[in-house]
């Protein structure tokens, strides 16, 4: 993205989606409910969505108008919905600047990059919504949240 176009594109924001479902045996092992993520980013145009499944990286933008609340829609599908997070520049350097290059392309990784550098560090997604709820990148009030599900 040229620097004259930055100035003019308004920030993006992320939601970071949770999900139950196990597609794999081994993900048996994981709590329920979370046993996946994915990101959902909203930006002037639309919403976009960002998701490592088994082999490969899946990014579509949505087919619904910008006002669409798509976080709501995830919530009404009983998914557990954080954010938004504001996504920041890329600084260089590994995935998001301090994520090393060799980490697994997985759910938790992609999610972590898309907020950046300040992601906390976590292996499985329950363990990043954890991280999330206690760290300094999750400053906003949720009011709509009931508890803590896990």
């Amino acid at each position: 993205m040229k620097p004259s176009h930055r100035r003019h594109a308004p920030p993006q924001q992320a939601w970071i989606v949770f999900a139950g479902r196990a597609d794999h045996g081994w993900q048996r092992w994981l709590r329920p409910g979370f046993r996946h993520c994915f990101a959902a980013l909203h930006d002037g145009e639309g919403w976009l969505v960002v998701e490592a499944l088994t082999g490969r990286l899946l990014v579509s933008r949505l087919a619904v108008t910008p006002g669409f609340d798509v976080p709501n829609f995830y919530r009404r599908a009983e998914m557990t919905v954080l954010g938004p997070f504001t996504v920041r520049e890329a600084t260089g350097g590994g995935i998001s600047g301090r994520l090393p290059g060799w980490l697994p392309l997985n759910c938790v990784n992609v999610c972590r990059a898309l907020i950046g550098p300040h992601a906390p560090t976590a292996w499985t997604p329950h363990g990043l919504y954890r991280g999330l709820l206690r760290s300094d990148v999750n400053r906003k009030k949720f009011l709509t949240f009931a508890s803590d599900p896990g």
